[in-house]
């Protein structure tokens, strides 16, 4: 399995507030983690910072080859609730940082098997022979409107309170996060992204551009298509190919 990605700045943010990490793991496993942080002037970049640190830190450190399923399910959980605890503890110690928080979307793949997690609204799609499918839920405000029927998802896409979200790293001192586990197609395509992509390109858009060429280069040709639209925010993409 390879993992690759790229995070830019966009054509409008002064820095850049996403970060993201891959590596690699015993018995050939594979892991990465984006996060898109959010909170002042520089508490967006430390969050995320923190996020990324914290969580990779910790899978690294206690993942074992041959983990059973539930361990890796309870080692995601683990690592995110840490991440948490650091961010929210960091913020509380500086006035300058107070309210700054992340998403995360965090993968380990490993024995052919995708484990996800995830808190806020970056996302995780799966690309396989004949279609895109988003495995991850926003926890948004829109989203959440989306469910109730008060908002048409194409409304929800310019929906003024689009960049709210329900839950974030490092806000409180707790803080819930979604796990999805599946088997991983031989030709599929794992995509981690924040929503500096989703936001500007169409996912139908996504889909093409990542069937377009070379998969070492979707990170680029999607950033690409991002700044193109306008790069209003940072835009990071992770990609993990079988």
């Amino acid at each position: 399995m390879k993992a690759f990605g790229r995070t830019d700045t966009g054509r409008v943010r002064s820095s850049n507030q996403d970060a993201f990490v891959s590596g690699y793991l015993p018995g050939g496993g594979v892991f990465a983690v984006v996060c898109d942080g959010m909170g002042g002037a520089s508490g967006g970049n430390v969050a995320s910072a923190l996020g990324i640190k914290v969580i990779s830190d910790r899978l690294l450190e206690v993942y074992r080859e041959n983990m059973p399923a539930n361990s890796i399910h309870n080692l995601l959980e683990s690592a995110i609730a840490a991440a948490n605890v650091e961010i929210f503890d960091t913020a509380m110690a500086d006035n300058d940082l107070r309210g700054m928080g992340t998403t995360v979307v965090a993968v380990l793949i490993t024995e052919g098997k995708v484990h996800i997690a995830h808190v806020g609204d970056s996302r995780a799609y799966l690309l396989t022979e004949d279609r895109m499918e988003q495995i991850t839920r926003d926890h948004s405000i829109v989203q959440s409107m989306v469910e109730k029927g008060q908002l048409t998802p194409d409304e929800a896409k310019n929906h003024p309170r689009k960049h709210f979200i329900t839950r974030a790293l490092g806000v409180e001192e707790a803080v819930e996060c979604d796990y999805n586990e599946f088997s991983f197609p031989e030709e599929g395509i794992l995509l981690l992204c924040t929503d500096g992509l989703t936001n500007m390109v169409e996912t139908d858009e996504i889909e093409r551009l990542v069937r377009a060429g070379e998969r070492e280069d979707i990170p680029a040709r999607l950033i690409n298509a991002a700044n193109m639209a306008g790069g209003s925010d940072n835009i990071t993409v992770v990609v993990v190919t079988q």
